[in-house]
This record gives C-alpha cells, sequence and structure tokens, in this order.
C-alpha cells in the first residue's frame, strides 16, 4: 500500500505551480514519517488552507504531509534547522511553517483537537474534568543560543537553563505548557496553568508540595473555581521517606515529561524564544498522542 497521498488528494491541496523538491512523490524513509494511518488522524484537525477559504490565498507548493514530516523529524531527532535532509521541503519552508503556525496558535489548536479525537477513542469525555500540574529544569544547550535574559539557574535541580510548567490531563495528555527562566518558582507561574485549566472547564488538579502555599490553593479555589490537592510524598517514622516513590495522580504528569524528553530538541532547550520552546513541547505531545491515536484506529 502507497504511503503517499493519492494524486486526488495532492493534487486537490497543493494545485498551483508544481512542487519542484519532489515531496509529493517522496518514500517514506523515517521512523519519525508519518504512516497512512497517522496521517489519516492528523489530516482532518489541520486548518484549511488560506487559498481554500473564502480571504484567498497563495496556493502552497508542498505537500502539508511533508512538511509535518519535516517537522516530526527535526522534533524527534533534534538536528539544526539547516541541517534538514534533501528530501524534504526546503528548510526555510519547513521554518516558515512552524513560524506560523506558533504565532496564530495552529499548534496549539491541533493539540486541543487531537487531545480530544484521543479521548474519545479512548471512551472519555473530550474534555477533562480534572488534572495535573508540574514543572520540569531543562538544561540549555552548549552553543549559547538561548539568550542571557529567558535563561536562569535552578539551585534545587542544579540545572542552567529554562523551566517548562505544563497542565495535563488524568491521562497525561498536554493541555498547556509555559516556559520560563530556570530560576522561576513554580507557584508563581502555576496561576497562568490554573485560569487555561478553568477555560477547559477543569475543577480538580493534582501538584506537589512546591504548590502547596495557602494563597495559591485559595486562589485557586476562590478565583478559578479550581480545587488544587498537594501529593505528599509519604513518610516514615524515622522522618521524609527515602528512594522512588510513585505517588497517587501525580505519576501521569512525570510519565509526559518522559514522552517529551524521549524528543531530541527537548532533551535540551535550543530555542532562542521562550515560545518557541513551547512550541516545540506541542509537537512534541503531537507526535505522541497522533502515534496513540493510529494504534485504535
Amino acid at each position: 500500500m502507497s504511503l503517499n497521498p493519492s494524486p486526488t488528494v495532492a493534487s486537490t491541496r497543493t494545485s498551483g505551480p508544481p512542487c519542484v523538491c519532489g515531496c509529493l512523490t517522496r518514500p517514506r524513509r523515517y521512523p519519525s514519517d508519518l504512516t497512512d494511518a497517522q496521517w489519516a488522524v492528523l489530516e482532518p484537525l489541520l486548518p484549511a488552507p488560506s487559498w481554500q477559504r473564502t480571504t484567498g490565498g497563495r496556493p502552497e507548493r508542498h505537500s502539508r504531509r511533508q512538511i509535518i514530516n519535516a517537522l516530526f523529524y527535526l522534533v524527534d531527532n533534534g538536528i539544526k534547522w539547516r541541517a534538514m535532509p534533501a528530501d524534504f521541503p526546503p528548510w526555510r519552508t519547513v521554518y516558515g511553517y512552524f513560524i506560523r503556525w506558533s504565532d496564530n496558535l495552529t499548534t496549539v489548536g491541533l493539540t486541543h483537537r487531537l487531545r480530544a479525537s484521543l479521548r474519545a477513542a479512548l471512551g472519555r469525555r473530550a474534555q477533562p474534568s480534572a488534572g495535573c500540574i508540574d514543572a520540569q529544569s531543562v538544561h540549555e544547550s552548549a552553543e549559547g543560543v538561548v539568550p542571557r535574559a529567558t535563561s536562569g539557574y535552578d539551585s534545587h535541580k542544579r540545572v542552567n537553563g529554562r523551566k517548562r510548567h505544563i497542565l495535563v490531563d488524568t491521562v497525561g495528555l498536554l493541555i498547556d505548557v509555559v516556559a520560563t527562566t530556570a530560576s522561576a518558582a513554580d507557584q508563581h507561574v502555576a496561576p497562568a496553568l490554573l485560569h487555561t485549566a478553568a477555560d477547559h472547564g477543569i475543577r480538580c488538579i493534582w501538584a506537589d508540595q512546591g504548590y502547596y502555599v495557602d494563597k495559591l490553593i485559595a486562589a485557586a479555589h476562590h478565583v478559578c473555581d479550581i480545587t488544587l490537592q498537594i501529593v505528599l510524598r509519604p513518610t516514615s517514622s524515622t522522618g521524609r521517606g527515602k528512594g522512588f516513590h510513585v505517588l497517587p495522580r501525580r505519576w501521569v504528569v512525570e510519565r509526559t515529561f518522559a514522552w517529551i524528553s524521549r524528543r531530541r530538541r527537548c532533551a535540551r532547550d535550543y530555542e532562542r524564544r521562550l515560545d518557541h520552546h513551547e512550541t516545540m513541547v506541542h509537537w512534541a505531545a503531537i507526535i505522541q498522542m497522533t502515534r496513540h491515536r493510529a494504534r485504535l484506529l
């Protein structure tokens, strides 16, 4: 079975000047490339091209499937933009899509639609009613691309770089991410995630003891109508429990961090801008959810 879009679909999506990079007939080569089942999941969730809307616009010259394949390759393998393999569309074109979809929140919207589709396939409500929040400090790259103004030092984890604060549902699917300097305190960034949770109808959130602040818990209840439950580590008769413990509810968000860190572009921070780091996390989540959703077809 062919792993490329049918000629009918390709001509519908890219009518206009012919593709000069050969991406329309490119075979599937890399593990990160979309299968037919995965593309069937993603294609209906993408916004219509501008030239198909009433506002009009220039026809797209490259296959969207190959644009996303290129983005998946970059996120999964952690390459530089200029090191994009030649069988993908030009790297400047792929980067342009990345920037445009980041600025107009297309990537965020794709994450939300994909999460709702996956939750429905799992027999759950499309919109979650509970979730978890946590933060992860990430080392910046040794190449010095991260500006000093958006970089900091986490003295607790001994990490020089940035910190990503995420909100996930009870399955571990990403809802929102906020990137800050590594020195930012978790409880100071939590209100932004709580407001996002309230917008999605979430009424209960589990968090670790880093969020155990009376003002934060009270604000979550009175301002956002959310119950913030703190999951504490187990203690023993000799004091605080040591070693690894699977904490109720909180293990879900830790697993999400593991999913994100598997993508090499997210294992370290290579982005100059905070919003681009957030977009990379969204693409890492999109890879995970697309593969999971395709297995349920």
